[in-house]
């Protein structure tokens, strides 16, 4: 593999942007050695509402225990290389690159589409799962309260829900997450994948500190909240020696269970994660990127169920054996609370406006 220089933007993860897979066209940008001063060292986030059609999505597989999701926004602020949600722009015309990160889309209808998919004679409820592609409480979500006006709902509705962030935005909806916990309606969980800011800030630019996001944890788990870890994704030899230790601090933050997943590079993730390595550690990128093959059978990205979220060979059973035997020590569950789906309250006709106004565009 041939190395190239990568130019970092200040606060963004990708370091290119690639037309996405459906573009029939792509724009090369052609470096003739002049006016190297004058690619931007920030870019800023544009942001649009979207006009979706329903607000809950489904899924049938078992490698996840939910059946059904909910994501406020399309695109991620964060800025996480290696999110696997970042192909979904390229549905959109967009690049799964920068433009994931700088160009996000929310939902500003999202309340009133929950409200009538609660009302359909038919809903069964099960618990909701907010956070699946995109963060919940990425830094957009203080100013535009979508997730927040979603909990009101389900709280409303006496509907379960399970949230997994990286933002301590989750703070707050304190008071409405420990009132939803009483009624053994919520669980949360915070992704951590490095407790190093160094490698958070090259890695998840715009994501708070691991520190912040355990002292979040431990006032929801103070505040009778369930509380759980993510220690997602283990890269190989980027942030898999931390497993152990990111465990311990959860523990001591007062999680009480845990789950890992194995860095998975579907479609443009791969190239843009592979620049990311270029850009930031090229004496690993080769290693890094041969390891990922070697754990995902030949290829970056298995998405076979069973096999997608570890991996198989022999560096993904040495996580699955180090994983198990730190949870065990730490008295972390790898389980889920059972939250109450018995007092779901279906909404009532008069309920089918939203109670505020729809917010638009600031």
């Amino acid at each position: 593999m041939t190395h190239t220089e990568r130019r970092v933007i200040t606060g963004r993860g990708a370091v290119t942007n690639p037309a996405g897979r459906f573009t029939a066209e792509e724009i090369i940008a052609v470096d003739d050695g002049w006016e190297r001063d004058a690619s931007p060292v920030s870019i800023a986030t544009e942001v649009r509402a979207e006009a979706a059609k329903s607000i809950i999505t489904r899924n049938a597989s078992p490698d996840i225990p939910f059946d059904r999701s909910i994501n406020p926004y399309r695109g991620c602020e964060h800025g996480c290389i290696y999110c696997y949600a970042r192909p979904a722009h390229a549905y959109v015309d967009l690049s799964p690159g920068l433009d994931f990160e700088t160009r996000i889309f929310f939902k500003a209808d999202a309340e009133r589409l929950l409200v009538q998919e609660l009302s359909r004679p038919g809903y069964q409820c099960r618990p909701i799962a907010l956070g699946t592609n995109t963060d919940p409480y990425q830094p957009l979500e203080r100013r535009l309260r979508i997730t927040r006006r979603l909990l009101e709902v389900l709280s409303e509705h006496q509907h379960p829900v399970t949230i997994t962030t990286k933002g301590i935005g989750v703070l707050d909806d304190l008071d409405l997450l420990a009132d939803m916990a009483r009624r053994n309606l919520v669980s949360v969980a915070f992704s951590i994948t490095t407790m190093s800011d160094d490698l958070k800030r090259k890695l998840e630019p715009r994501t708070p500190s691991a520190a912040a996001r355990l002292r979040a944890l431990s006032t929801l788990r103070k505040a009778g909240i369930p509380v759980g870890v993510m220690t997602a994704p283990i890269i190989p030899a980027v942030n898999d020696a931390e497993l152990e230790v990111l465990l311990e601090a959860a523990a001591e933050a007062g999680a009480e269970r845990a789950n890992w997943i194995l860095l998975r590079l579907p479609n443009e993730v791969a190239p843009l994660f592979s620049a990311w390595l270029d850009a930031h550690v090229p004496d690993r990128a080769d290693h890094v990127m041969s390891l990922v093959r070697q754990s995902r059978g030949g290829r970056f990205n298995d998405p076979r169920f069973g096999a997608r979220m570890r991996g198989q060979g022999v560096f993904a059973e040495l996580i699955a054996d180090r994983f198990r035997i730190a949870a065990r020590r730490l008295g972390l569950s790898n389980r889920s609370p059972k939250l109450d789906v018995s007092a779901f309250r279906r909404p009532s006709p008069q309920r089918q406006e939203p109670k505020t106004p729809q917010m638009g565009l600031f």
